[in-house]
């Protein structure tokens, strides 16, 4: 009676979840903006596809299906952690421009909006990013872009691919900053 006592209490227990959260990674300053020292880009939040939008980190494991893991979850929500990573790096990559959350933004704010489609692992070792973003000034489209950025991962796990995650958000940051310091200056 007390080893199925023992049993039943082992069977019970459960495999605690691992909770990520993406990696903090500091950039140097880039070369100043096109974008005068004044200027003040508003990020609003970053949208996430409804398969992305749960606590488990999405990997594709074949060319049509997708899987949300049970026990390797998101420590926050994907899309706050991805607007509040894309606000630090575009600090970083655009020093002379003050980037500021939507509910910051003043009326003179330039609005950049991104949309992402896939935040994944894939079955052949890589992490995927991709989506859309767009810059307004006021209600005038100002530019449009998509990106689609992939890495392979270092190692195998989850611990590896929410690096490598974090790692194409960056790349993405670094791609609209480029595109935005490209930009004319605003008139």
């Amino acid at each position: 009676m007390i080893a199925t006592a023992a049993l039943a209490g082992c069977a019970a227990q459960s495999t605690p979840a691992n909770r990520f959260t993406l990696p903090e990674i500091e950039s140097p300053p880039s070369p100043a903006s096109a974008i005068s020292a004044n200027q003040q880009l508003s990020v609003s939040p970053v949208e996430v596809a409804s398969y992305l939008d749960q606590e488990g980190i999405v990997m594709q494991t074949s060319d049509i299906e997708l899987n949300a893991a049970n026990q390797n979850l998101w420590a926050e929500e994907l899309g706050h952690q991805l607007t509040r990573q894309l606000r630090q790096s575009l600090s970083a990559e655009l020093p002379s421009v003050t980037v500021v959350s939507s509910a910051q933004g003043g009326a003179g704010a330039q609005r950049l909006s991104l949309s992402v489609d896939q935040f994944q692992g894939r079955y052949d070792g890589r992490a995927v990013v991709s989506g859309e973003w767009q810059l307004h000034d006021g209600n005038r489209l100002v530019m449009q872009r998509h990106f689609d950025v992939t890495r392979p991962l270092e190692n195998d796990g989850y611990p590896a691919l929410v690096r490598a995650l974090g790692a194409v958000w960056k790349d993405v940051a670094r791609q609209v900053a480029a595109a935005i310091r490209a930009a004319p200056a605003a008139e």
